[in-house]
């Protein structure tokens, strides 16, 4: 694709974010001279490669803690088992013991015959079966259980070995993270105010033109903005109504900062709902509805690999965490390309009566470029 291609399907907010070419390595104007879309297209690139690398990250730190508590549960039973190995060797050593210091030798048929008292003789004789059979049981339990314990030692040594290679490719994506972001870093440091000021124009000229096309479009279905949550839903959506203004942090699951998913999923666990931790696990797993039928608390899952996630609060509008740099913010839905819908609680019956919650002051404000005025170079306050 040439260049000058590149740059004229580029023009806004929604379809930048869907091109992934980079311009040709041939063309390298320098600062001030790269037409705005063309930055924009490149910001947005750089964007959405941290947050695959960093939802990738999350799924990976998912799997971790659950080797991790795996780990510690065959730890606990390989404890246990020993435990019980060497009280059934005790058993075993006591009856050795017994047998040695013994003082006859003869079986129980000869006992019987040279017996005084042969009813006594036949009592003692079903003690003594008695106890050969608890001597039996005791050897079983311990051949039983130094197998047992083996298989257990074994377990644990390959689960610990599997938590070992989690970690090390949870530090491999958190590295991947950290570089993509320090491009993103990068191309921000080498702008000028004035062309981080046309950047922020231009994603919110696309971001407004994408919203109107998708709310003309009809994707939404009838009066959107009269649908009511179900209870949880209605609880989840205060409590990420409550978050606007934390900061966004990558892998951050709250309460001080969040990412895009960790914001969801905390909000539906407030409201006594567990869901998956990663966008794509919630795309995956969670009940896919129309977006005709969106009610407040759902889920909009965007970008053709689910990488970003948001929360419905209504009337065409999300609650997200954006990206790098920005906070918990009120979006229009069509800020990103839309994949599709999900819903938590598809059986929660709609509330009757439903009154939606209060916006604090700002709750809109702030760019998606994931910077704000005091973090733009040259700025007397940069962060």
């Amino acid at each position: 694709m040439s260049g000058t291609l590149l740059r004229w399907v580029c023009t806004g907010a929604a379809l930048g974010a869907l091109c992934t070419t980079a311009p040709p390595a041939h063309a390298a104007p320098g600062p001030g001279e790269r037409p705005v879309a063309e930055l924009l297209t490149d910001l947005q690139r750089l964007y959405r490669s941290a947050e695959e690398t960093s939802e990738t990250y999350n799924a990976t730190e998912e799997k971790l803690k659950e080797q991790r508590a795996r780990s510690a549960g065959l730890d606990r039973r390989l404890a246990k088992a020993r435990a019980s190995v060497r009280d059934s060797r005790g058993d075993v050593g006591r009856f050795a013991r017994q047998q040695y210091q013994g003082t006859s030798t003869l079986s129980p048929y000869l006992r019987l015959l040279l017996a005084r008292d042969p009813q006594r003789a036949l009592d003692q004789g079903r003690v003594i079966r008695r106890v050969a059979a608890e001597r039996a049981a005791t050897m079983r339990r311990l051949v039983g259980g130094e197998k047992k314990a083996d298989d257990l030692a074994g377990a644990a040594k390959r689960a610990l070995a599997a938590q070992a290679a989690l970690a090390a490719r949870q530090k491999k994506q958190r590295d991947e993270v950290d570089g993509r972001l320090r491009d993103v870093e990068e191309l921000l440091s080498s702008l000028t105010v004035d062309e981080l000021a046309a950047l922020r124009q231009a994603e919110e000229a696309g971001t407004a033109e994408a919203q109107r096309k998708f709310l003309a479009s009809g994707a939404l279905g009838g009066s959107p903005a009269n649908r009511p949550p179900s209870r949880q839903g209605g609880t989840a959506l205060d409590y990420a109504v409550r978050q606007i203004g934390r900061p966004y942090k990558w892998g951050a699951e709250g309460p001080e900062a969040f990412d895009c998913s960790g914001l969801t999923q905390r909000a539906w666990a407030h409201a006594g709902r567990e869901i998956p931790r990663t966008s794509q696990e919630q795309w995956a797993e969670l009940r896919r509805i129309p977006l005709t039928k969106l009610r407040p608390g759902d889920l909009v899952v965007y970008f053709p690999k689910a990488t970003h996630v948001a929360m419905y609060l209504g009337d065409g509008k999300v609650v997200q965490a954006p990206r790098p740099g920005s906070r918990v913010k009120v979006s229009p839905i069509a800020a990103n390309p839309v994949l599709g819908a999900v819903r938590p609680d598809p059986g929660g019956r709609a509330m009757h009566g439903y009154t939606p919650p209060k916006l604090p002051a700002g709750a809109t404000s702030g760019s998606d470029l994931g910077y704000g005025r005091t973090q733009a170079p040259g700025a007397t306050d940069s962060r």
